[in-house]
């Protein structure tokens, strides 16, 4: 009891101050990967002589370990395009990159799973193709969808941990330094893996709870 007291207790900021920035560098990584993805897929799917540019891309994030997205981001993006200037926007920037190519494929399954015959019955009422995309395929596609964004947002917070390595001060960051600190990695690293575990086991509960939510309203 006195070493729950001592380290983990007396500790709580570090812990709290570390989850608000894996949660805040995970949200904007699926945001930023959501956006990008999307535009990927249209473009692959739409856009022919574009479309071998989109699958190069979709084919490297998928390939290459985040790891070296990582480090690839952190230290080569600011030689070649002078951005991102932060560890902070380096770490989102590598998860929401590899998180795209996996979001690109999924929107583009959800989009291939809408019948063709809901496009040809918007364009013969007189929608254009945007507003056929915007207002008929994407909603039934996105509730398609909604189990496979969810879960991969469930990939990036748990791959967020790596983020770490270049000295974004997030959960495992600060857990780390605690160890160096106190020397007592079995306590706090193991509380930090009880973190992560209860991080996880709350989101795939809230995700199932607004997945059935959405079918039972919608489908």
């Amino acid at each position: 009891m006195g070493m729950l007291q001592r380290i983990l207790w007396n500790n709580r900021g570090e812990f709290l101050e570390g989850l608000l920035v894996t949660a805040e560098i995970s949200l904007i990584a699926i945001a930023v990967a959501m956006a990008v993805g999307l535009v990927i897929c249209l473009v692959r799917m739409y856009c022919r002589p574009l479309r071998w540019l989109a699958l190069l891309y979709i084919e490297f994030c998928r390939s290459t370990p985040i790891y070296v997205q990582l480090m690839w981001v952190n230290y080569v993006w600011p030689e070649l395009f002078g951005w991102p200037q932060s560890f902070f926007a380096a770490g989102w920037a590598a998860l929401a990159l590899q998180s795209s190519g996996y979001l690109a494929e999924t929107f583009r399954s959800g989009i291939e799973g809408v019948a063709r015959g809901q496009r040809e019955a918007a364009l013969s009422t007189g929608l254009s193709p945007f507003l056929t995309m915007r207002w008929v395929i994407l909603p039934q596609a996105v509730l398609m969808m909604t189990p496979s964004l969810m879960n991969q947002f469930l990939v990036v917070v748990k791959s967020s941990c790596l983020v770490s390595v270049i000295a974004v001060p997030d959960l495992m960051y600060r857990a780390l330094r605690l160890t160096s600190i106190w020397f007592e990695p079995i306590e706090i690293l193991s509380f930090t893996a009880f973190l992560y575990v209860a991080i996880v086991f709350a989101l795939s509960a809230a995700i199932k709870w607004y997945s059935d939510r959405l079918r039972s309203r919608y489908a």
